[in-house]
């Protein structure tokens, strides 16, 4: 039995870390948008802040509630269900940016796909925790897993958000791998799934331009490349030690998103390479305290929701830092804890409470 043991500490204080430096750049990010927009340079940092403080209040609150209650048909069932519902219910909303990925309530959006995150890894360490020994039974366990993955998959790609969708591809297929599923039924899967990848990025005329614009950024710097080549300005112009804090110029209304999607941008324009490399540096030290918790963690179904929430949290990180450096096509991922967004930084901070209470109980 595994003995009792405070919160990990550094995981603790870097999440926190990661939270503040997230305030501090929105508002960097944000104030001359907000101001033209709103009349107050504070309203994007505003709402970010209380929603920053929500979130660490539940942190707070579930890292003391003991993990094994979400390890129940009780809890799980439940929270598919409004999961979906929530999912299905985007769509009876008024489109946003063209798409159908916000629920309003007045002032406030709630993004269901957010929650669809911890909802999945939650689903499947509970699912695969009692079928270790089964995984090489394709019909009866992986393809059941698959089920529910597939349904948020599919609404989540509707919506659109190709992005969130491979994020959840991702995590699915890696805790599989956890579990004791072969490799060869994840190529089978990969194969299977290609064809209509294929066609989500070839098909869609503003998908396949961005995949262009990916290997020619030139080829249309005011059309679809405008968004990369304005990052890559943001980044190459930041150098050693950026320009300065406020002091960026591509957030004036040169880079989109600049407060959101692009963030990391405008840390690596303000603060430069040292302030980026800082960032990383951050996600890394989480990354390293989430997996000794995994591997420390004797409870399958704490081993697999520890590894899927640090996994989550490490990919979108990943993608997000990867789209800025046109390492990867542009994708509307946030970088999770950084990135405006109230439904994101809320869901995050919730699921690191919730393995931060699975550190209390890792040998």
């Amino acid at each position: 039995m595994a003995k009792l043991v405070g919160v990990d500490k550094w995981m603790f204080f870097t999440t926190l870390l990661l939270v503040v430096a997230g305030l501090v750049m929105v508002f960097s990010a944000s104030a001359v948008v907000a101001q033209e927009r709103f009349n107050s340079p504070y309203t994007f940092v505003g709402k970010q802040s209380l929603w920053a403080l929500a979130g660490v209040l539940i942190m707070l609150v579930l890292m003391h509630v003991d993990y094994t209650v979400y390890n129940s048909p009780r809890f799980i069932y439940p929270a598919l269900c409004v999961t979906t519902l929530l999912l299905v219910l985007v769509f009876f909303f008024p489109s946003s940016h063209n798409t159908h990925r916000w629920i309003h309530f007045g002032p406030f959006t709630l993004q269901p796909s957010e929650i669809a995150k911890p909802a999945l890894i939650l689903f499947l360490a509970w699912f695969l925790s009692t079928r270790l020994d089964l995984m090489r039974d394709w019909k009866h366990t992986l393809l059941r897993a698959a089920v529910m993955p597939v349904v948020f998959i599919l609404l989540i790609v509707k919506q659109p958000d190709l992005g969130t969708a491979l994020v959840l591809c991702g995590v699915t297929a890696m805790m599989l791998l956890l579990a004791g599923m072969e490799w060869k039924y994840l190529g089978f899967g990969a194969l299977a799934a290609l064809p209509g990848l294929a066609a989500l990025l070839f098909m869609v005329a503003w998908r396949r331009q961005r995949m262009l614009v990916f290997l020619n950024p030139e080829s249309d710097p005011q059309g679809a490349g405008f968004h990369i080549n304005q990052s890559l300005i943001a980044v190459g112009t930041g150098g050693l030690t950026g320009r300065g804090y406020m002091e960026g110029v591509q957030k004036l209304f040169y880079l989109p998103e600049a407060h959101t999607d692009f963030i990391f941008a405008n840390i690596a324009e303000e603060l430069g390479f040292i302030g980026a490399i800082a960032i990383v540096v951050l996600f890394i030290v989480f990354g390293v305290r989430g997996l000794r918790a995994t591997f420390r963690s004797q409870d399958p179904f704490a081993r697999l929701a520890a590894f899927g929430i640090t996994t989550t949290i490490l990919l979108q990180a990943f993608f997000n830092i990867s789209v800025v450096l046109s390492l990867v096509p542009t994708k509307g991922i946030p970088l999770p804890l950084i990135s405006f967004g109230g439904t994101s930084i809320f869901c995050t901070l919730a699921s690191i409470g919730i393995l931060l209470n699975i550190t209390k109980k890792a040998d």
